[in-house]
C-alpha cells in the first residue's frame, strides 16, 4: 500500500493519529487481528521518504515526544522542533504507541471483535511484535528507511531491536539508557509490579472494564517502579527523613489506611511516591502496563541468534549512539559498556551526567540534544 497521503505534505505536530496495518502475528504464537497503531508526527517526509526519525517511547510513556500544535508539553520537550536537536524543518519525526498501550496503539483496553474489551484475552506480545507492527505502519507512511531510531529505557530497546531485525532500514541508532536483554533484577522489579496489579482484588483476572479498576495495584506497582527511576542519593537529598508537613509517622495515625491507598501520617518520601502513583492511575491502563512491563522482561536480542556478538553482526553498517546515567541504578552504566563493546567497531559509551539516576535520560533534555546533534544531527 502506499503512503495515506503524498511526501511533500506536512501533516502538523503533536496531533494523535492512527492506522490500520492488518492482522499481526506473533513471536510466542497466535495472532493480533485488526491492528491499529497509534502515532504523532512532526515536519515533513521529502518524496524519497528518507529523512524520517523513530523516537521510542519508554514504559508508560506516549506518542507525545514535543508540544508540536498541541497546548500540552511533550516528554521530550525541547528536543524535537523547529531548530532543535532533531529538527523538524529538516526531518521528519514519528513516535508510535507500543502495541499492547493504552494511547491509541491496540491493547488490552481495546475492542476486540466480538464487542467487548480484550481484557485477560490480550495475547503475550514481544518488543519485537511491536517493532514488526512498527515497520507495518513504516510501510503504510512511505518510509522507506530511518534516518535515525531513537530511544530511552524501554525505548532503548526497540530502538536496539529495530537495528538488528531491520538493519537494511536503520541509518543510526540511538540506545539511551538501555541494555542488550533485560537483566535477572530487572526481571524481579518488573514481576513485584506486575504482581501487584495481579493481586488487587479490583484485577478481577484482568476482566475488570465493566467496574472498578485496580488503582491500589497499579498505584502499589508504580511505586515500585519509581524507586527505580531515582538514585539513593537524589531521594536522601531531596526528602531525607523529613516528614510531610502536617502529618506525623509516629502518630497512631499512621494505621489507619487514607483514601489514597496510602498512610494518613507520612514522610515526604512517601508523600512523593503517592503523588507519583496518582498521576499515573489517573492516566493508564493497568493491563496495559502489565503487557508493556512483560514485553520489556522478554527483551533480548540474542533469542534465536546466537551469542551477543553474533546477534549484533547483523547491525554493520548502522551507526550508534550509545549512552548512560551516570547514577543510574536499573540499567547501569556497565551494561551500556557491555552492548558497546559486541556492536561491530569501536563504539564509545556517552555518559549523561546526572545525580537523579534513571530518569535523568528524560530530565537532562540538553545533555541528550548535544550528543544527537553531534553525533547524527550534524547537517
Amino acid at each position: 500500500m502506499g503512503a495515506p497521503w503524498s511526501a511533500g505534505v506536512g501533516l502538523g505536530g503533536g496531533v494523535l493519529r492512527s492506522l490500520q496495518i492488518g492482522t499481526l502475528e506473533l513471536e510466542a504464537g497466535g495472532e493480533l487481528p485488526s491492528v491499529t497503531m497509534a502515532f504523532e508526527c512532526w515536519g515533513t517526509l521529502n518524496a524519497e521518504g528518507t529523512n524520517a526519525v523513530l523516537i521510542q517511547h519508554a514504559l508508560t510513556g506516549s506518542t507525545h515526544v514535543s508540544r508540536g500544535e498541541s497546548e500540552e508539553d511533550g516528554w521530550w520537550e525541547g528536543l524535537v522542533g523547529p531548530g532543535e536537536a532533531i529538527d523538524t524543518t529538516k526531518y521528519f519525526v514519528l513516535a508510535a504507541n507500543m502495541l499492547g498501550g493504552c494511547y491509541g496503539s491496540t491493547g488490552p483496553s481495546s475492542i476486540a471483535d466480538d464487542g467487548a474489551p480484550y481484557g485477560s484475552r490480550f495475547p503475550f506480545v514481544t518488543i519485537r511484535d511491536s517493532v514488526a507492527a512498527e515497520a507495518r505502519l513504516a510501510d503504510l507512511l512511505g518510509i522507506t528507511f530511518w534516518h535515525a531510531v531513537v530511544g530511552g529505557s524501554m525505548g532503548g530497546a526497540r530502538a536496539l531491536e529495530w537495528a538488528v531485525t531491520f538493519p537494511e532500514r536503520v541509518q543510526r541508532c540511538a540506545v539511551v539508557a538501555s541494555c542488550a536483554a533485560s537483566t535477572a533484577e530487572q526481571i524481579a522489579f518488573s514481576q513485584a509490579q506486575v504482581l501487584a496489579i495481579r493481586q488487587d482484588p479490583a484485577f478481577a483476572g484482568g476482566d475488570y472494564y465493566d467496574g472498578a479498576a485496580p488503582t491500589a495495584g497499579l498505584g502499589l506497582a508504580r511505586r515500585i517502579a519509581h524507586i527505580t527511576y531515582r538514585s539513593e542519593s537524589e531521594m536522601e537529598q531531596r526528602f531525607g527523613r523529613s516528614v510531610q508537613p502536617g502529618e506525623n509517622p509516629l502518630s497512631h495515625g499512621r494505621l489507619r489506611p487514607a483514601a489514597s491507598n496510602s498512610f494518613a501520617e507520612r514522610y515526604q518520601v512517601e508523600s512523593y511516591l503517592d503523588h507519583q502513583a496518582r498521576k499515573l492511575v489517573g492516566r493508564f491502563d493497568a493491563n496495559s502496563y502489565i503487557a508493556i512491563t512483560e514485553a520489556l522482561m522478554s527483551h533480548d536480542v540474542t533469542r534465536g541468534r546466537g551469542t551477543l556478538e553474533q546477534a549484533l553482526a547483523r547491525t554493520e553498517g548502522v551507526e550508534f549512539l550509545i549512552a548512560a546515567v551516570n547514577s543510574d541504578r536499573l540499567y547501569f552504566p556497565s551494561q551500556s559498556h557491555e552492548l558497546a563493546a559486541a556492536l561491530p567497531g569501536d563504539v564509545e559509551v556517552h555518559r549523561i551526567d546526572s545525580a537523579i539516576g534513571h530518569d535523568g535520560f528524560l530530565t537532562e533534555v540538553a545533555t541528550v540534544g548535544k550528543l544527537l546533534r553531534e553525533s547524527f544531527f550534524t547537517d
